[in-house]
């Protein structure tokens, strides 16, 4: 292993030797996107399509040009993914990051394009030797609006200790629907499971009353060839 850049601490670059996979360079992708603004019904807890269309968007630009400088390198795969986006005002910076890698075999590719994986070294490790494969970085994202209460509601809670039922409903509105099409960019890399999930929130800076729910983690299949341990079962949790 010389003559290569990467993010990998000293343990994940031996591991991944171990189960023959070659570091071959640290690739880069990013977007720097102009949220445009956009409004929402006062009183109505509803999805904002047209955010929610430009983080995906920019997200899936800057995936794409990681995507590119790998093929570039000669990759079969992408391992030790990271996402940061730097919010500023209604502009948004969307940088992606990882090692891109020399599989055992070009057959680790997916419809002829590296894979993607934000697990650790140790976590890829231990999914290869299982018996698993990564497919696809996947990721579902959704805006969302959550309604005023009206004068009098304020009125009748100020001083009590008490739920915001809007903002419940609301979070677990906007988390489903982000979860759900997480699962379906998993469905369409013809996926059996995800693993590694995380899910993020935050309101940006837009406004206290809209927040986006991101759902991100690994799309995974069986090789077929498990390893020297006993195949595990795909999990799927958040945290």
């Amino acid at each position: 292993m010389s003559g290569y850049t990467s993010d990998l601490s000293i343990d994940e670059a031996i591991l991944l030797e171990e189960i023959g996979f070659e570091p071959l360079s640290f690739v880069l992708g990013s977007s720097f996107f102009h949220i445009g603004y956009t409004l929402a019904s006062w009183s109505k807890s509803e999805e904002m399509p047209k955010l929610t269309s430009a983080m995906q968007e920019a997200r899936a630009s800057a995936m794409r040009r990681l995507v590119d400088q790998a093929r570039a390198v000669g990759a079969d795969g992408i391992v030790g993914v990271r996402m940061d986006v730097d919010h500023r005002e209604h502009h948004a910076e969307f940088v992606v990051m990882g090692t891109a890698v020399k599989a055992p075999s070009p057959a680790w590719r997916v419809d002829g394009a590296p894979f993607t994986s934000d697990l650790s070294g140790q976590d890829f490790w231990a999914l290869v030797r299982a018996g698993y494969r990564p497919r696809s970085l996947v990721v579902g994202s959704c805006v969302y609006h959550v309604a005023h209460q009206g004068l009098g509601q304020w009125l009748n809670k100020l001083g009590n200790n008490c739920e915001m039922t809007n903002f419940t409903q609301a979070l677990y509105d906007a988390r489903e629907i982000a979860m759900e099409r997480m699962q379906a960019e998993a469905e369409r890399a013809s996926a059996t499971g995800i693993v590694g999930v995380k899910v993020k929130e935050g309101s940006y800076g837009w406004h206290s009353h809209i927040i986006e729910f991101l759902a991100i983690g690994t799309s995974i299949a069986a090789t077929g060839a498990p390893g020297e341990h006993e195949p595990i079962a795909p999990m799927l949790s958040a945290s």
